[in-house]
């Protein structure tokens, strides 16, 4: 555990960049710092937390703000499967907490240290996962506090921390124009599902489907080829 906590730090300084300027525009648009606090710990999933707040300050829906987060959330089904091998053993209290404090950037690194050693586990996969969670709702309530007291974010040219935040984790997941056909359907699926007037949230969740189409069809030719 203490590997994984000592190795995840860098990634973890990156994190908390975005957390706070998540916080700070959660504030803007009537978040309380103890609700981004509750809402970091108990969600835990950066890229979801971003856009539910944002489809909910637009619309003012708590059910297209939930949609709109469990359909970028999807991937997390594949992630947490590929950890099977990593939690066994584990009794089920646990391997609930793993899977709780699993991220995009721990999970990455887990299975980085485990291609070279088989050694890495459910040990990395925590200590790793506590300190992601930790720095992450830290960040995003000392944003929110912060924002609370700043009048306008737009002054401070932090208007664009959103699309900003986005973008860096879009790259973060970029494997390469080989990947690019989910990347375009679902892109080109979303913006067609809003411009015929559907909510944003319902436009994120069949881009999602679209792009995990997409998905299962590149995977149906290679192993065709195969």
């Amino acid at each position: 555990m203490k590997h994984g906590a000592l190795t995840i730090l860098p990634l973890a300084l990156g994190a908390a960049v975005y957390g706070f300027a998540f916080g700070l525009l959660a504030a803007q648009v009537g978040f309380p710092s103890w609700g981004v606090g509750l809402m970091s710990a108990s969600v835990h999933a950066g890229s979801s937390q971003i856009v539910a707040v944002e489809q909910f300050a637009t619309t003012g829906t708590v059910l297209g703000a939930v949609l709109a987060g469990a359909a970028l959330n999807l991937r997390y089904v594949g992630m947490i499967a590929s950890l099977s091998d990593v939690l066994v053993g584990l009794s089920w209290r646990w391997k609930i907490l793993a899977i709780h404090v699993t991220g995009d950037e721990n999970w990455a690194l887990t299975m980085a240290e485990r291609a070279k050693s088989t050694d890495v586990g459910a040990a990395f996969l925590l200590g790793s996962g506590f300190v992601m969670i930790s720095v992450w709702t830290a960040s995003t309530v000392a944003g929110a506090a912060t924002g609370a007291v700043l009048p306008d974010l737009e002054r401070f040219g932090l208007g664009f921390a959103f699309t900003a935040a986005f973008i860096a984790m879009a790259r973060g997941v970029w494997r390469g124009r080989s990947q690019a056909l989910p990347w375009v359907t679902a892109a080109g699926a979303t913006v067609a599902t809003v411009s015929l007037g559907v909510p944003q949230a319902y436009g994120i969740v069949v881009g999602a489907l679209i792009g995990l189409a997409a998905c299962a069809l590149m995977r149906r030719k290679s192993v065709a080829v195969a």
